[in-house]
């Protein structure tokens, strides 16, 4: 079916102009993908002659569908003690070390039942949608043994709404079982990875690259076993302190590193030869009320694509609205509403090693949003407020 939604402000995302706006511009679909953009006006003719069904946008701006590039989405369980907890004066390093942190929601993980994980992840990904997220990323890393990552892998893989990929990150923390045996539990999440990938359940290999986390050597243990099976790679990266994780990231053509606050200009360098998005979380920088800002500027001068996410987890970023995402990357980090709005489309897509979503382009796939304002740059400027009149994925109408 060849559907026409005429009548919008389109903020195609290309590179044509700011924001690739088109002040009256038109899509056709057909079927999942985008057939034409462009002036109302300019529609061919023989493009016209097949259309089967119309949608007046009324001036509504179109931007493409949003893309959550970080997630964990699922987890059993809820930190809000450890809030309470860092409120008192504690900090994250000491309630990992004293048995809280990931630890905490890894026995919840492992107590909980697939449908059970499945439902709170499933009602997770329901305020995602309702916001315009039409593409999201999924780590496993809360079950650390490979019943439990396995099942966390297949409930990301039976989520329902919108595209997602999913991240192998057995290498998140250190379970009990393996206390004292930081190499033996690599050895495990690497011997671990081909089974999980057999199974249809892997699009990437995460780790997380950091003083209470894992080493350089350690995850470049990973990396190379990822590597054996043609598995992309992303990392945890300079989020505490500079490990120098990135340049090893890079080294494996790392798709992206996130967090970055301690990122090194040598790290900028890297990543700018790699062509390795840098993600950035402003929602775990906020909750841990963290001083140091990801090199911004250097990123920026460097050619660095920049994407933002949500970083969805219990215990450092427990948001679930991608467009506050939006307004803090822009307050605390000093991104333009540009910069942040490419940021969970092209740039995030990009992060996923996904070429066929994040701008408004014939041939790409056709998910996009629908909002009620006059110009994109309200989707940074407010925060508590959700414009979506409708979110499109795949061609329909998201229910």
């Amino acid at each position: 079916m060849s559907v026409l939604w005429r009548g919008g402000r389109l903020a195609r995302m290309t590179d044509e102009q700011p924001w690739g706006w088109l002040a009256q511009g038109s899509l056709l679909t057909e079927g999942e993908q985008l057939l034409w953009v462009g002036a109302d006006a300019a529609l061919p003719a023989e493009l016209r002659a097949g259309i089967t069904q119309e949608h007046d946008l009324a001036g509504a701006v179109v931007t493409p569908g949003l893309i959550d590039c970080h997630t964990h989405l699922v987890y059993g369980g809820q930190r809000a003690r450890e809030f309470e907890l860092r409120l008192a004066g504690a900090s994250y390093e000491e309630i990992a070390r004293a048995g809280g942190g990931i630890r905490s929601t890894v026995a919840a993980t492992r107590a909980a039942g697939e449908d059970e994980l499945l439902r709170l992840a499933q009602r997770r990904l329901d305020s995602l949608l309702a916001e315009g997220v039409t593409t999201l990323e999924v780590k496993s890393g809360y079950g650390l043994d490979l019943d439990s990552e396995a099942r966390s892998l297949r409930v990301a893989r039976r989520l329902q709404g919108a595209t997602v990929r999913t991240s192998y990150l057995g290498a998140h923390a250190l379970p009990p079982e393996f206390q004292g045996r930081q190499d033996d539990y690599v050895e495990a999440v690497c011997a671990w990875m081909p089974r999980l990938q057999a199974e249809g359940l892997v699009d990437a290999v995460d780790a997380f690259c950091e003083g209470i986390g894992f080493t350089p050597a350690q995850t470049r243990r990973v990396f190379d076993a990822a590597r054996r099976l043609g598995l992309p790679v992303k990392l945890h990266a300079e989020q505490l302190s500079d490990q120098g994780g990135t340049q090893l990231a890079c080294e494996f053509g790392a798709l992206s590193c996130d967090h970055l606050e301690h990122l090194s200009p040598a790290g900028v360098q890297a990543m700018a030869a790699s062509g390795t998005v840098a993600v950035l979380l402003p929602g775990a920088y906020y909750f841990l009320r963290e001083s140091v800002v990801p090199p911004v500027v250097a990123l920026r001068a460097a050619g660095v694509p920049i994407a933002i996410s949500t970083d969805h987890n219990p215990g450092t970023s427990p948001t679930l609205s991608l467009l506050l995402m939006l307004n803090m990357a822009c307050t605390l980090f000093r991104l333009t509403p540009e910069e942040a709005l490419r940021g969970v489309t092209v740039h995030a897509a990009r992060a996923l090693g996904l070429a066929d979503r994040g701008r408004l382009q014939a041939g790409l796939r056709a998910d996009f949003c629908i909002w009620d304002i006059d110009h994109p740059n309200e989707l940074a400027y407010y925060f508590g407020r959700n414009p979506l009149r409708h979110a499109v994925r795949a061609g329909r109408i998201r229910p």
